[in-house]
């Protein structure tokens, strides 16, 4: 019986590509673009057949853990989670999966994949997934180098040499080209470089520390000295820090000789723009497609996607309009891959809004502002079945809660009371307090906040399930 594929699922990227739907404190790898899923559960229900794969792990940071741990709930999924202290780059990152896969047992063969890409032919992954065990088994170190379908100028290409076992020799790496360079490298028979990997873990640690000692030795350190906090794996942060932030083609890949291409048709896309969105979406008659209440009028080749109202189109074409409750793109299809430029404007006039969603998703729950003014704010807040509030207490603001639904277990100083629908408390100024939903459905209330100061940083945690500052 061929050796099992340990996945390594890189998932601590925060980009903004995909603004306003993706921000910093939920970037688009835990969105659900496509459907009900996200692209990081996508990415692991493609490595759950247990004849192919192992238990994967999961590389991201203290940020995300939660979202991380909610999203493979959701999905039946378990995996080892390791939580990066701060962001090095994807090198670093893979050397600390490949190192804890090592610790685990053996000298494994590791796909490293990326969480926010997406394939659509699942069985065309598994076969690219043998055929790079096949190569690494004999020590090459296997990137998937996507058959181009058009000349694209956001990739960077691979030009595959002589063939060698189930894979190709990489004759070079080029970075990303302009479209006259790019139509002659499909006609060269170049590949895009995917930044998806196969390799024994052994053979990438030995490269690793061929061409980035200090580096491989700071991550040998962080994983030797890691802790374990709520059943994740963090790594040592002191040790953790002194890994340079770098890539991994450039770490290793650009020098190796090792390093192999499988080319590979799997309907691969890394999801980088909103054009990218609309290039693989279920689109209609007139090349529109839509997520949420959309209506098209006199309206060709667009794109939109919208949380709650409805947005109508009349008359215009290559558009991608993307509104969200609390911000709204309207963009060039074709420009959609510049936003990165608006983005950097728009964190000097309006930086919450490039880093947080309206709704803010907590380990117990979520909560989002409905109105605010003068000394007061209305928020909806939910709690999950089983889910608890830390208990805490605030200096400047008191608190009026209403349950709209579900049943509530609220602490006041030494008293605990039980809320039905319709039922409301008081929480003073400086009183200790605490939320909790011991029931079976969502818990879901209105707060009214008032005081001289309402920001989320007026929180003194004094009790806390998920040992959170």
């Amino acid at each position: 019986m061929a050796e099992p594929i340990i996945p390594l699922i890189m998932c601590g990227g925060a980009g903004t590509r995909l603004w306003p739907a993706s921000r910093e404190s939920r970037p688009k790898q835990f969105l659900p673009l496509f459907g009900k899923t996200s692209t990081f559960q996508e990415t692991a229900l493609r490595v759950a057949d247990p004849a192919l794969f192992g238990k994967p792990i999961v590389i991201t940071n203290g940020q995300y853990r939660f979202l991380v741990l909610e999203q493979l709930a959701e999905i039946g999924m378990e995996a080892d989670i390791l939580l990066e202290p701060v962001r090095r780059d994807s090198a670093p990152a893979i050397m600390a999966g490949a190192t804890f896969a090592k610790s685990r047992g053996g000298d494994p063969i590791v796909v490293a994949l990326a969480a926010d890409h997406v394939v659509k032919d699942a069985a065309a992954f598994a076969e690219a997934c043998r055929a790079g065990r096949d190569a690494a088994a004999i020590g090459q170190i296997v990137t998937f180098g996507i058959r181009p379908d058009r000349p694209a100028t956001e990739y960077g290409y691979i030009r595959p040499g002589r063939k060698h076992g189930a894979a190709y020799a990489v004759e070079t790496f080029v970075e990303k080209p302009d479209e006259a360079t790019a139509e002659r490298y499909i006609k060269d028979g170049y590949l895009w470089n995917s930044g998806n990997f196969v390799f024994r873990a052994s053979v990438l640690l030995e490269e690793y520390r061929a061409f980035e000692p200090e580096s491989a030795k700071a991550v040998t350190a962080a994983v030797e000295n890691a802790g374990r906090d709520l059943g994740f794996v963090t790594l040592d942060p002191e040790s953790f820090k002194r890994a340079t932030a770098k890539s991994i083609d450039y770490a290793v890949m650009e020098k190796t000789k090792r390093a192999a291409v499988v080319p590979v048709s799997y309907g691969w896309s890394d999801v980088g723009s909103w054009r990218a969105v609309w290039d693989i979406s279920d689109r209609n008659a007139a090349g529109n497609a839509a997520q949420g209440r959309v209506l098209f009028v006199d309206t060709k080749d667009s794109y939109v996607a919208s949380d709650k109202a409805l947005v109508a189109l009349l008359g215009v074409e290559n558009l991608v309009v993307v509104a969200s409750e609390d911000a709204v793109l309207v963009a060039h299809r074709d420009e959609a891959h510049e936003l990165k430029r608006l983005i950097g404007e728009l964190k000097t006039v309006a930086p919450k809004l490039a880093e947080e969603h309206l709704k803010v998703h907590r380990p117990w729950g979520s909560y989002q502002s409905l109105d605010m003014g003068n000394r007061y704010q209305v928020k909806r807040i939910v709690v999950k079945s089983g889910g608890r509030l830390s208990l805490q207490l605030h200096h400047h603001r008191a608190e009026h809660w209403v349950v709209v639904r579900g049943t509530a277990r609220v602490t006041v100083g030494d008293e605990i009371k039980t809320l039905h629908e319709n039922e409301s408390i008081y929480i003073p100024i400086g009183s200790r307090h605490r939320l909790e939903n011991p029931g079976k459905i969502d818990l879901e209330l209105i707060e009214v906040q008032t005081g001289s100061y309402l920001g989320e940083d007026d929180i003194v945690r004094i009790e806390d399930d998920y040992r959170r500052e």
